[in-house]
């Protein structure tokens, strides 16, 4: 059996969502599996058990979900890295271009304070547009990186090119 197969298997494809010829990656099986949500965080979690990671930074939306239990795994504090309007003042921001327009990732300023060694957490790397973003994020509020990890990585979309930071990025299904 391949690695992470049991992973796999609870992984939906949905084709064209959001839009045609887009293959989505639907993780909402794996989450509603105990087992298969517990054996994903061990997987995220198994590259950093002894990097001394101090704060992991979920990416909205998905990346909350599993960037909260890797933390809770890893015994570090948890940052949301929130889109526009969800934090209130100060916040600290990057924007980013996406394929087709901008967006923007924001931080409570002083979020990271103290904190040299954080983890990037989110779900799917596809382009790297976010992830990259985020790598700026907390660079710019003064923190180190660490390294990254994602549940599900798109190599045909080459986003791991576009990871700015020298560190480690860890994902854990390959596609």
């Amino acid at each position: 059996m391949p690695p992470f197969q049991a992973l796999r298997d609870r992984v939906r494809d949905v084709p064209d969502f959001p839009s045609p010829g887009v293959l989505f990656r639907d993780l909402t099986p794996l989450l509603a599996d105990p087992r298969a949500f517990d054996a994903c965080i061990e997987a995220l979690a198994a590259p950093w058990s002894a990097a001394g990671i101090d704060v992991v930074c979920g990416i909205e939306a998905r990346g909350f979900i599993f960037g909260a239990a890797l933390a809770r795994r890893l015994e570090a504090g948890f940052v949301p890295l929130r889109k526009p309007g969800k934090l209130p003042p100060p916040v600290v921001e990057v924007e980013y271009a996406l394929e087709y327009g901008a967006d923007r990732l924001q931080a409570a300023a002083g979020a990271l304070q103290g904190h040299r060694r954080v983890l990037l957490v989110d779900d799917v790397l596809a382009t790297g547009g976010t992830l990259a973003a985020a790598c700026r994020l907390v660079e710019r509020l003064g923190a180190g990186i660490a390294g990254a990890a994602v549940v599900i990585e798109i190599e045909s979309l080459a986003g791991r090119t576009r990871w700015p930071c020298d560190t480690p990025l860890h994902a854990v299904l390959r596609y």
